[in-house]
């Protein structure tokens, strides 16, 4: 059992940490192609590989484009956390976008409270108060530069929080590797319409041009690495269970702040690891609370 959760851990470490590879990434390439330019390339790559997948394991028959709304609803959350995260790191450092970022289990539990109907208990009310503090110690030095932009990695938490709830509601609908496939080719849609819309609209920065081939090839290398993520988060949580493995999301702050020190010289401040240390706080608190609610199972 021990041995179990061990490797349920590591795979999930895996994961979160590959996602912040794929951030650093994105960060790297700010300025040589719209964002949603890039993130729409990113899941045309996610569903590609995807569909070769679901089309031999279920036939081509799933491959049919989702009638239910939840899924439609689902690919437009996570287009929005991607461009929200895009556009976040390309203009602030990268631990601190990534921090901002895991305001995502708050405003998961608020939604959940206000859309289904869950009990929002007093612990979900103290991390989340608590974490926001931690938002505004983050963005207070960034406002100067950033201006309200620096909200951006918020857009991209609550993208993610929307699509976590949906996720709960479409819950035994389809297969997991159908639920994947649903949620990449809805993406890979919508932001094909915001791509174009963008170009269109004579807004600076959206206008498409033909990119460098490296440009294209590591919006690719970033679609497969993500797909590879979220496995190896769904493999540790398999082995593990979900309670046990949240907390190695984490390491994806981590990775961000080595890889941003690293690659971009983005040596994080007392304020900003102050801010990023009480939004981890509150994060690992409402998980805590969690834990210590469920029921004991018996050991046989």
């Amino acid at each position: 059992m021990q041995n179990t959760d061990r490797a349920g851990l590591l795979y999930a470490l895996a994961g979160f940490c590959t996602l912040s590879i794929g951030d650093a990434i994105i960060k790297g390439m700010a300025g040589d192609w719209p964002a949603p330019a890039m993130a729409a390339t990113r899941y045309v790559a996610g569903t590609i590989l995807l569909a070769v997948l679901l089309a031999r394991y279920e036939g081509k028959a799933a491959l049919a484009l989702p009638r239910d709304k939840l899924h439609w609803v689902r690919g437009v959350a996570i287009s929005l956390s991607a461009v929200g995260m895009f556009l976040g790191v390309w203009i602030m450092p990268l631990a601190e976008a990534t921090s901002i970022f895991f305001t995502q289990p708050m405003i998961t539990a608020l939604l959940a409270w206000a859309l289904l109907g869950e009990r929002a208990k007093l612990s979900t009310w103290i991390a989340t108060l608590v974490a926001f503090g931690g938002v505004f110690i983050v963005l207070r030095p960034n406002f100067a530069i950033a201006g309200w932009g620096a909200l951006l990695p918020l857009l991209g938490a609550a993208g993610m929080a929307v699509t976590i709830i949906a996720n709960r509601a479409v819950t035994g609908r389809a297969s997991i590797l159908a639920m994947q496939y649903y949620m990449s080719v809805t993406a890979m849609i919508f932001l094909a319409v915001v791509t174009v819309a963008g170009h269109f609209s004579g807004v600076e920065g959206f206008t498409l041009q033909w990119p460098h081939w490296s440009v294209v090839a590591r919006c690719v290398f970033i679609g497969l690495s993500a797909t590879l993520a979220q496995w190896l988060i769904f493999m540790g949580t398999v082995k593990a269970g979900a309670g046990t493995v949240a907390p190695m999301t984490y390491g994806q702050l981590l990775m961000a702040v080595v890889l941003g020190w690293t690659f971009f010289g983005d040596r994080p401040d007392l304020t900003s690891l102050l801010g990023a240390s009480i939004i981890i706080g509150s994060g690992l608190y409402l998980w805590y609370a969690g834990r210590m609610k469920e029921p004991v199972k018996p050991v046989l």
